[in-house]
């Protein structure tokens, strides 16, 4: 496939999944009808069908660039503050929760019918860990170049921990935005200062 028609491909699918994502916003993913998708994207039925082999497909698509979009925003957020820990997480991290709370695509996702089996929020959570797997590999990329003294070990639980953090506040928020930000970064803090890391305790 030639570079005009890889570029024909890349737009005739991102307008599929905008409409996907439009529709989404108005009624919830368990609304969404692939027919309807094809009408709001100027495609055949068919179309829908070719590109992303059915509404799952569909659903991982639009997964992926919401997931990819949020994990930009957050390497931009730490790599602006360095090796300031505190600074660049809870940059990151109030970030991501004002946004999933501002963003109506996530609005929608959370607040949709959740015991289909084709709702939307298992591909941002569990199905595919996309969020987990992306927020980790981004938190993780900026905590070694910034930290290359931590344990690689303990800067994979800890990126892992942080994540699993913040997306558990996602779906079930507590607090404001900047006040969870403040305790979650000052406990990445403490996962991310790199000390000699104790020993486990031998089994038996």
């Amino acid at each position: 496939m030639g570079e005009f028609q890889t570029a024909v491909r890349r737009q005739l699918r991102d307008a599929i999944v905008d409409a996907a994502r439009a529709q989404t916003i108005a009624n919830g993913w368990d609304g969404v009808r692939m027919g309807a998708v094809a009408s709001a994207a100027g495609v055949s039925r068919q179309t829908v069908y070719n590109e992303f082999t059915d509404k799952a497909g569909l659903a991982e698509a639009l997964a992926r660039r919401e997931v990819d979009r949020f994990v930009d925003e957050v390497r931009a957020a730490l790599g602006a503050h360095g090796a300031d820990v505190y600074a660049g997480a809870y940059a990151a991290i109030a970030h991501t929760l004002t946004a999933a709370a501002d963003n109506p695509l996530i609005k929608a996702i959370l607040t949709s019918a959740r015991g289909g089996s084709d709702a939307l929020l298992p591909y941002l959570t569990t199905r595919s860990e996309l969020v987990l797997t992306e927020a980790t590999g981004a938190v993780l990329d900026w905590a070694r170049r910034q930290l290359p003294a931590l344990d690689p070990d303990r800067a994979t639980f800890a990126a892992d921990a942080v994540v699993r953090l913040v997306v558990s506040h996602i779906v079930l928020p507590v607090k404001p935005p900047d006040h969870t930000a403040h305790h979650l970064a000052a406990l990445a803090l403490t996962l991310f200062t790199p000390t000699p890391t104790p020993t486990p305790p031998s089994a038996g």
